[in-house]
């Protein structure tokens, strides 16, 4: 089991005294329904089996000590639960602490330090929300340690908050919504503009879903995300002028086209039309998996990811070759790029006879045209947080 050789690394660095917890959260990968969710729009993500383990324990005093071992060559980082304030960049205590800050923020001081050990296998900047699964982990762990009141719901946006106001990544809800509230076997079909959700069961007979991560680095913070919400925002406040919505979410594709001028500047037109017809994408999208209709589902992936290539501008050589070059192989059903783009991941539905075909193909062609190998995962839908021993 993973989460043993991460209590046997806790024990080693600080002793096998006291009560110790060993936790998991889940990644997430969403299916269809991207850059929607800061526009009031529909997301279809769902947990997944791999994700962040953390190994625990509550101290008598304010020290914080965090060791990862992802990154094993910073060795443990200590610091204190008083005066909560972002490190130097590129620090990923930042999260925890992040969590911890927001805790206190919404009433919850966190009084006591502690230790803790992680090890995610996600793939690190690959898109498929290893930020936010440690930032649901330590929620989960700061509510079993000091009995917090607080909703797995209220973890997700306690999350979202943190993310937000204290590391500087104005990201919308679906990532930590979607791994707090994980469910196995089941997407969660949600509308962010007013948190209500559904479990829709993803069937897919002979089918598998896999992952293939670019291994192209991208940092969120200092990527073009924050400027794709501004685009968006101008959008908005312009659309506004002409009709009554809260929202691009709230537009149909009809209302879009008919009002669609009067959003001056052409780029953010392009990227209002991409969120208001993904939006619609994933409303069908899971009407079609209710209908049983997976093929209709892959049409509507690939719709998704040519529409975040040309009107998004968000895939990058990267996604588009691990794309198209998923779409040249028989038994492919869909595929697309997922999470916030300039790098990470696809998610493609792949028939089973053709896994194999697909990951031998898709990564020697995308080897030889980027110059460095992808990774693949066949990955399994599964449950939010939970406490393991």
């Amino acid at each position: 089991m993973v989460w043993e050789s991460v209590l046997e690394k806790f024990k080693e660095l600080f002793g096998s005294e006291g009560e110790i917890g060993v936790y998991f959260a889940p990644g997430r990968v969403n299916m269809i329904g991207e850059h929607t969710d800061y526009n009031g729009g529909h997301v279809f993500p769902c947990a997944l089996t791999i994700g962040t383990y953390g190994v625990a324990r509550k101290r008598d005093d304010k020290k914080l000590r965090f060791y990862s071992m992802n990154f094993e060559q910073l060795g443990v980082l200590e610091s204190s639960v008083e005066d909560l304030k972002p490190e130097k960049e590129a620090d990923w205590t930042n999260y925890p602490k992040g969590v911890m800050w927001a805790f206190g923020e919404k009433g919850m001081k966190v009084e006591q330090g502690m230790d803790l050990v992680l090890f995610g296998n996600i793939p690190n900047g690959s898109g498929l929300s290893s930020s936010a699964s440690v930032e649901v982990l330590t929620g989960f762990i700061l509510r079993d340690m000091f009995g917090f009141d607080v909703t797995n719901q209220d973890l997700a946006l306690i999350g979202q908050y943190s993310e937000n106001k204290f590391n500087g990544v104005n990201c919308g809800i679906m990532d930590q919504f979607a791994i707090a509230m994980g469910k196995a076997g089941h997407a969660i079909f949600l509308d962010t503009a007013t948190l209500q959700y559904e479990y829709a069961p993803i069937k897919l007979e002979n089918a598998k879903i896999v992952i293939s991560c670019s291994n192209k680095k991208r940092g969120l913070g200092d990527s073009k995300y924050n400027e794709r919400r501004s685009e968006c925002e101008r959008a908005l406040a312009q659309m506004k002028e002409v009709i009554d919505i809260a929202s691009l979410g709230d537009l149909t594709e009809e209302q879009f086209e008919q009002h669609k001028d009067a959003i001056k500047d052409e780029v953010c037109r392009k990227r209002a039309k991409h969120a208001v017809y993904e939006n619609q994408r994933t409303i069908k999208a899971v009407e079609a998996l209710k209908n049983n209709d997976v093929e209709l589902f892959g049409k509507l992936m690939n719709e998704s990811h040519v529409s975040l290539r040309d009107d998004y501008e968000v895939t990058g050589i990267e996604l588009d070759t691990l794309v198209e070059e998923a779409w040249k192989i028989d038994g492919v059903i869909g595929s697309r790029m997922t999470g916030a783009g300039f790098g990470g991941c696809t998610v493609s539905i792949v028939k089973d006879a053709s896994v194999d075909t697909f990951i031998k193909e898709v990564g020697a062609a995308y080897e030889k045209k980027i110059g460095y190998a992808a990774d693949f995962y066949v990955v399994e839908i599964g449950d939010g947080p939970v406490k393991l021993a």
